[in-house]
């Protein structure tokens, strides 16, 4: 009651507000103190009153770190809210409570004991948001097993290299999903799975994988069904989960997550058990999910870090109730998600809320339970962030910024944000995280001048897997981490992101490299040399544009490119503009200037 009151602002008529060593006694004017900074210190609306001269700063708090493991959390929450919904999978009508997902979660846990599986054993999980994929996730942690999370729209090649490097032992696979056939796929890389014995496959290709199981009923020669291993595990192999609980430590690896790399490969970011649970734990304080009970609508991948760390794991820290609108994103499901649950947060990319804004059902739906929410992945338009507030009712969303190998987030706005800020700045670095913005020498810079951001704190992740090499480009002894963004920081502490040193395009919240496009364009017998950059585009933030060079006397369609590319790579990483030519800017040394290229595509193509 006395914090209650304490934090509504008090007015005295024209009089200076007394301090509180006038009013109360000398005892309880100290209490109200610390009340006070403990509140400001824990305050998910109120951003920190800081006056920097130079780009570095972290996040004050009195907020503790959480030294557990995801899976004793998930039992505290349990035990705290049993019969509360956790999960709602509404094209599925699928309804867990936090007691029904913990025994299903374990169940699931003991049949990988069942098979074999070892701590530290890695577990892929390809498919769009389903239950399975969250057990799986739990259930991998429960276990002490690494669940590698594998984008649903890779193709057969993008797949095997996945498998391969961080040495999946198994993988749990839906059937089919689009115009994805997953087992096919599999069958590609692994054609010894159609004569092998379900968990005894023996691939020439992928050497380490053994067990591959697959989501439904139906059964693909050389596989498991998922219910079959839901149903493998007897007491035994449930008290060898239970006892695993206590040997478990929360600095050991949880997670393998990919990001592409400027080679072309993606890269596996290793993420541990205090990475991504404190992540979420400071995300939810900001957001006020330590205040009330939320409900949120996860219209986002599940492979992604904003699905799987931003959202589920908010049901297993904070108690929240997680809407899966979809298995992947639909924007009327979003909606209607929002109008049948009466969710009260919405994660999205900007391009998700404009595609919700702008759908012609929109006016059908509710949308007066929300509140706050987390939009990230592409700076948003004014514009489009007032409509947000205005149509969607949310006034407190939050711009987040951050990366994979942050387990993402390093920095947030706050509800209370103006809206300038909430679409010119990433907000301020979280609690227990430091931020600084660099010149080429490595020099702190002064505030408001740009330089390349470094992070260091709890959420960098242990290093890319099995790639030593490429971890030391982007993470040196002392431990920060390099973005290879270019940043600003204001005498207050609040982020903008400028550029970006790192040759990277933004494509609705996805993050694309144009190397790896290059190096698959330049399989073609008729190319020449390729060149991939991003130009702007108002719904998606960027899309892909390729210049092709030709080899001599050699011809080409766009159709041609496109089809050559459909099924091949990422439905998403087919560029949208493509045009031939004769040669490329180059610098005197001969180097390819693609902001040249930028420019020039900007002005023809209008933008």
């Amino acid at each position: 009651m006395v914090a209650n009151i304490l934090s509504k602002p008090v007015r005295f008529g024209g009089l200076r507000r007394p301090r509180l060593s006038q009013v109360l006694s000398p005892q309880l004017a100290t209490f109200c103190r610390t009340l006070s900074t403990c509140e400001r210190l824990h305050g998910v609306d109120r951003p920190e009153d800081v006056h920097l001269t130079h780009s570095y700063h972290h996040g004050l708090t009195a907020t503790r770190l959480q030294g557990i493991t995801i899976g004793q959390r998930l039992q505290q929450t349990v035990q705290k809210y049993p019969d509360r919904e956790m999960l709602v999978f509404k094209r599925e009508d699928i309804r867990r409570t936090f007691q029904e997902f913990l025994e299903e979660c374990d169940q699931l846990a003991a049949g990988f004991v069942a098979l074999g599986l070892k701590r530290g054993d890695r577990v892929g999980m390809w498919g769009p948001n389903t239950l399975e994929w969250v057990l799986t996730q739990f259930a991998t942690a429960r276990a002490g097993l690494i669940m590698v999370s594998i984008n649903p729209a890779y193709q057969v090649n993008e797949l095997a290299y996945a498998l391969r490097k961080v040495g999946c032992r198994a993988v749990v696979s839906a059937t089919s999903f689009k115009t994805q056939d997953y087992y096919k796929m599999i069958h590609q890389v692994c054609p010894e799975l159609e004569r092998c014995k379900a968990g005894e496959l023996d691939s020439k290709h992928l050497p380490m994988l053994k067990t591959v199981i697959m989501l439904g009923e139906e059964k693909c020669p050389g596989t498991f069904s998922f219910p079959e291993v839901m149903e493998m595990g007897d007491h035994a192999h449930r008290r060898t989960v239970l006892e695993m609980q206590d040997k478990l430590q929360f600095d050991d690896p949880i997670n393998i997550q990919f990001t592409s790399g400027t080679t072309g490969h993606p890269k596996g970011a290793t993420l541990t058990h205090h990475n991504i649970l404190n992540n979420q734990w400071l995300i939810g304080h900001r957001l006020g999910y330590h205040e009330m009970h939320h409900k949120i609508c996860m219209p986002v991948p599940l492979y992604h870090c904003f699905g799987m760390v931003c959202s589920t794991l908010a049901a297993a820290v904070f108690g929240t109730t997680v809407v899966a609108s979809s298995p992947s994103f639909e924007p009327e499901a979003a909606l209607q998600a929002i109008h049948e649950e009466n969710c009260t947060s919405i994660y999205g990319t900007p391009t998700m809320f404009i595609d919700m804004l702008h759908h012609p059902n929109f006016d059908k739906y509710r949308l007066t339970s929300l509140n706050t929410g987390i939009m990230g992945g592409s700076p948003c338009p004014i514009e489009t962030m007032r409509q947000v507030v205005s149509k969607m009712h949310c006034a407190e969303i939050c711009i987040a910024y951050g990366t994979t190998e942050n387990s993402p987030l390093t920095f947030m706005g706050y509800k209370s944000d103006s809206l300038e800020r909430k679409v010119g700045t990433i907000g301020q670095p979280f609690p227990h995280v430091e931020v600084k913005i660099v010149d080429t020498e490595g020099r702190v810079t002064s505030v408001n001048e740009p330089g390349e951001l470094w992070t260091r704190g709890h959420g960098t992740m242990l290093g890319y897997w099995d790639d030593p090499v490429k971890t030391a480009e982007v993470i040196g002894p002392d431990r920060w981490y390099r973005t290879g963004d270019t940043a600003v920081l204001d005498e207050q502490g609040y982020g903008r992101i400028v550029g970006r040193i790192k040759d990277m395009i933004i494509r609705g919240g996805e993050n694309i490299y144009p190397r790896e496009i290059e190096e698959f364009l330049h399989t073609h017998p008729k190319v020449e040399d390729v060149q991939v950059i991003g130009v702007p585009d108002e719904r998606m933030g960027e899309e892909i544009c390729a210049w092709i060079k030709m080899k001599g006397g050699e011809k080409m369609s766009v159709d041609d490119v496109k089809a050559f590319c459909k099924g091949q790579i990422s439905h998403f990483k087919i560029p949208r503009y493509i045009t031939f030519v004769k040669e490329f800017p180059l610098t005197v040394t001969g180097k390819v200037q693609k902001y040249k290229i930028r420019e020039l595509m900007i002005k023809e193509l209008g933008l």
